[in-house]
C-alpha cells in the first residue's frame, strides 16, 4: 500500500490429524494401518511373488485395496481378510461394478480367530502387531500352501531368517526355520507408508517344508524355550540351573509313573504348532531389547551331590561336546538330534 509497510500476517496452519487419510478414510496407527503408497514397491512386491495366473491368493490386511488390485490382475482370486468395517466398504466400493469383482472375497474379521479357506499363496502387508502369531497360523494351515510374501518390521524380519552365530538368532529363528524356509527379499523405507511407521520394514518370502517336520510341537518348544534362557550362556550352565534340573525331573518322574500303568507314547503326532508363534518379538512397531528370548528362572546350581537324574541329564550333554557350547551357535539338525538325544534317555520337556 501507499505511504506504508504492508503488514504480513502469519497464517495459521491447523495441526494435522494424528489420523492420515486417503479417499475421507482416516489411517490408526495404533491398529497397525500403515498403507502403501509407492505404486513401484507394490508392482517390486507382485513380481518377487512369483504369482501364477491360477493361484488363488490371500491378502491379510488389504486396507484401501492399492496391492489387492494388483494380486487380482496377477492371479485367479483374492481372498482379502480385513478387520476394519470401514476398509472392507472402501474395497468393495472400489472394485464394484469392474470385472474384478467377481474375483474378489472379502472377509470381515480377526486373521487370527478366521478358518481360513484354501488359498496357494499369501501376499501381506500385514498389522505388525500380529507378525509372531500370524507367521505360525500360517505355517500350521493345512492343506499347506505355496509360499507366503509377507511385509514385517524389518527387526522382526531379520530374526525370521537369522542363522546361527548371528545377533539376532532366537527362538523364533529356529521355530519358523524349523517349518519353512525363510528368505530375505528387500527393505522397505518408513516413507513408502501412509502414515509413515517407526521403522523400516522388510518383505520376506516363507515356504513351508513338505512333508512338514515329524517333531512333536510341544515338547519341541519346551526344548527350545530353555536353550534360549540365556542364549550367549553355554548348556551346561543352562541345564544347572536348579529350576531348570527341578521341570525336568518333575516331567522325567511324572512319565516314569505313567508308563508304569500305560503305555504312554512321544511319538510325533499331527499337532497343532499355532502355539509357538507365543513370543514378544513383534508387540509394537518399536525394535525390542530381546527380551523375549528369556524367561524368569532362579539361578544357581543343584544340591551338592550330583543327583541321579542331574548325570543323566549332563551325560547327554557332554555328547559331542554340546556341554560347552551356545545355543546361539546350534544348528537346526543340531537341536533336533540334541532333543532326540535327550528323549531316548526318558527326558522330555512338555
Amino acid at each position: 500500500m501507499a505511504g506504508g509497510k504492508i503488514k504480513k500476517e502469519k497464517v495459521k496452519q491447523s495441526r494435522a490429524p494424528s489420523n492420515h487419510y486417503q479417499g475421507g478414510i482416516s489411517f490408526h496407527k495404533s491398529k497397525g494401518q500403515h498403507i502403501l503408497k509407492n505404486p513401484l514397491l507394490v508392482d517390486t512386491i507382485v513380481e518377487k511373488s512369483g504369482i501364477k495366473s491360477t493361484d488363488v491368493i490371500l491378502e491379510i490386511g488389504p486396507g484401501t485395496g492399492n496391492l489387492t488390485k494388483k494380486l487380482l490382475e496377477a492371479g485367479k482370486m483374492v481372498i482379502a481378510v480385513e478387520l476394519d468395517p470401514r476398509m472392507v466398504l472402501e474395497l468393495q466400493r472400489r472394485f464394484q461394478g469392474t470385472p474384478m469383482s467377481n474375483r474378489l472375497k472379502v472377509i470381515q474379521g480377526d486373521v487370527l480367530k478366521t478358518d481360513l479357506p484354501y488359498f496357494d499363496i499369501c501376499v501381506a502387508n500385514i498389522p505388525y502387531q500380529i507378525s509372531s502369531p500370524l507367521t505360525f497360523k500360517l505355517l500350521n494351515h493345512q492343506p499347506s500352501f505355496r509360499c507366503a510374501i509377507i511385509m514385517f518390521q524389518r527387526e522382526f524380519a531379520m530374526r525370521l531368517v537369522a542363522q546361527p552365530g548371528d545377533t539376532l538368532y532366537c527362538r523364533l529363528s529356529v521355530n519358523t526355520q524349523l517349518y519353512a524356509r525363510v528368505s530375505h527379499l528387500l527393505k522397505v523405507g518408513k516413507n513408502n507408508f501412509r502414515p509413515p511407521p517407526k521403522v523400516d520394514s522388510s518383505v520376506v518370502r516363507i515356504e513351508p517344508r513338505k512333508p512338514r517336520p515329524q517333531v512333536n510341537a510341544k515338547e519341541w518348544d519346551g526344548f527350545i524355550r530353555i536353550c534360549f534362557i540365556r542364549k550367549n550362556k553355554t548348556l551346561g550352565s543352562i541345564f544347572r540351573i536348579k529350576n531348570v534340573l527341578s521341570l525336568l525331573e518333575k516331567n522325567y518322574k511324572t512319565l516314569q509313573a505313567l508308563h508304569s500303568s500305560q503305555n504312554a507314547s512321544y511319538e510325533a503326532a499331527d499337532m497343532d504348532i499355532s502355539g509357538l508363534g507365543d513370543c514378544k518379538e513383534d508387540q509394537s512397531m518399536e525394535l525390542d531389547d530381546g527380551s523375549g528370548d528369556e524367561m524368569e528362572v532362579e539361578d544357581g546350581d543343584a544340591d551338592s551331590g550330583m543327583s541321579e537324574f542331574k548325570e543323566k541329564v549332563l551325560a547327554v550333554l557332554k555328547e559331542r561336546n554340546f556341554y560347552e557350547r551356545r545355543s546361539s551357535k546350534f544348528t537346526q539338525e543340531e537341536f533336533l538330534y540334541l532333543l532326540s538325544r535327550f528323549n531316548m534317555a526318558g527326558i522330555h520337556f512338555s
